[in-house]
């Protein structure tokens, strides 16, 4: 049996991704992949997942040059979720979110209100173009 077809697609044919920083195991992002993202992730050892909003594939660090080098790729006991242990590559290497932080899961429920308890270590509108 092909290895993609033993993973769990949604009937939208994506599996969710996490992607987890090898050292330090921080959650770094959560995203998307379809099977062709998936291919050529393994093909590649870079992270490829696909953008619901774009409707494409999506290279992670394509624009912003933080790329995620893929070290292993997990499947849960259930085949529906994916895990990348991966290493941050680029001009800035400890940014994996699009706000400038090391991770997209910034922000802290405390008192009652969202509160961001990791910087931004570079201004995006540095970062996009």
């Amino acid at each position: 049996m092909n290895w993609l077809d033993q993973v769990a697609w949604d009937p939208q044919g994506l599996i969710p991704v996490i992607a987890q920083e090898v050292g330090s195991n921080d959650v770094l992002m959560f995203a998307w992949m379809n099977r062709e993202a998936l291919q050529k992730t393994a093909e590649l050892g870079r992270a490829v997942y696909f953008s619901r909003s774009r409707g494409r594939l999506w290279h992670k660090g394509e624009e912003s040059g933080h790329v995620q080098q893929v070290h292993e790729i997990r499947m849960d006991c259930d085949n529906d979720v994916l895990l990348l242990k991966v290493t941050q590559l680029g001009h800035h290497p400890s940014i994996a979110c699009h706000t400038g932080r090391h991770s997209c899961f910034f922000q802290l429920w405390k008192d009652g209100a969202w509160q961001s308890v990791e910087p931004v270590l570079k201004d995006p509108a540095s970062i996009y173009k």
